[in-house]
């Protein structure tokens, strides 16, 4: 398990407790290292630089405890944003009717790339996505990254759910 596992792990428990989902963790630099947690609240309310300090504050506490890695680190938080990263499998159904910008791990027909619609997954761990009118499905494993894109379409809908949670 490399560190970024671990310190997800570590911090799950607690942001669960608080209400929030760990989306991401991130470690980069090498003299000095920026650690990166992307969460969400789990209510699917926006989140807010509050709630942002509240999981730093609980991240920072957590890790000066267990000291998963030697020297000094920058701790950035935020949420996943609009055009968020897709991580895990239930993120496709989540977002089913949303475009997305997908990289696969070996080419289709010559190509890697697609920018798709997103419609779903299968009892086969397996997504589901329309590219140029034809579904295509593949395996969740065989997805190097994907991400939403952001549209007027998706911000629009966006904006729709804040209306309804006021």
């Amino acid at each position: 398990m490399d560190v970024c596992e671990q310190i997800a792990r570590e911090i799950e428990p607690a942001l669960s407790d608080m209400g929030y989902e760990v989306v991401r963790v991130v470690l980069n630099g090498n003299e000095t290292k920026v650690l990166q947690v992307m969460a969400e609240r789990k209510d699917r309310i926006d989140m807010t630089v509050d709630d942002c300090a509240d999981i730093s504050r609980t991240v920072s506490a957590l890790l000066d405890v267990s000291d998963p890695f030697t020297g000094r680190y920058t701790l950035e938080v935020s949420s996943p944003g609009l055009d968020r990263p897709l991580l895990r499998l239930t993120d496709y159904d989540r977002f089913a009717g949303d475009e997305a910008k997908i990289e696969l791990n070996y080419e289709i027909n010559g190509r890697k790339r697609f920018k798709c619609r997103l419609k779903g997954i299968t009892k086969k761990e397996e997504v589901i996505f329309d590219f140029e009118g034809k579904d295509m499905v593949v395996p969740f494993t065989d997805i190097a990254k994907a991400k939403l894109i952001l549209t007027d379409e998706l911000i629009q809908k966006h904006q729709n759910k804040n209306e309804r949670k006021k």
